[in-house]
């Protein structure tokens, strides 16, 4: 399947337009067990309500790279052998003004992580370099600092620590930027995760 790529115009502060590269990739996504994946869908789906913003499923993203079906079933088979259920301790409820993390629950980065976010590269032989900032988005939406402050200040996570048990892959457009680019995610492949 052929990468898509689109340039984006921007406004810098400067009034340059600057071009960012648009581009298809697979996003390998931690699910987490029941019951906060109710908990969380729950928040998502009011949020999303409320604010006139797209729904999506609770996940916290382990990795992002290249857009290669051969390599998204043996990413998630060798990482599904080689871990068992992950344990993040919850930290924040926390905001910014990047869309995909608009409203988000932060958690910490540990070295089961690490280690998935390795497998996962190293099996989809991807040399990508993202960045794991483990966090699990609430809500989705450009809004004013003032308004993302009281939502995440109104929203209590009721687990000190949340337990994962599967992965997916989701095939998206990066960066994700507006609702369209939400609701155009599709999921290519899953697998649960067990204890040992």
């Amino acid at each position: 399947m052929r990468k898509t790529r689109k340039a984006t115009s921007l406004n810098c502060k400067s009034g340059v337009s600057a071009f960012v590269s648009r581009r298809t990739v697979i996003a390998y996504w931690l699910i987490p067990a029941e019951p906060a994946r109710s908990f969380f869908q729950g928040v998502i789906d009011d949020l999303a309500r409320r604010n006139d913003a797209p729904g999506f499923g609770p996940h916290v993203t382990v990795h992002v790279g290249s857009n290669r079906a051969d390599a998204v079933d043996r990413a998630l088979s060798v990482a599904a052998h080689a871990c068992k259920l992950i344990k993040l301790k919850t930290l924040e409820i926390g905001h910014s003004s990047e869309f995909i993390k608009t409203l988000f629950v932060q958690f910490a980065l540990n070295t089961e992580l690490r280690q998935l976010n390795e497998i996962i590269r190293n099996a989809a032989h991807d040399s990508s370099h993202y960045e794991l900032k483990p966090h699990l988005s609430l809500l989705y939406k450009k809004m004013p600092a003032a308004a993302r402050r009281e939502l995440a200040g109104s929203i209590k996570a009721p687990f000190p620590e949340v337990i994962f048990d599967a992965l997916k892959a989701v095939r998206c457009i990066s960066p994700t930027r507006t609702r369209a680019d939400v609701e155009a995610w599709r999921v290519v492949a899953a697998r649960e995760l067990f204890a040992q």
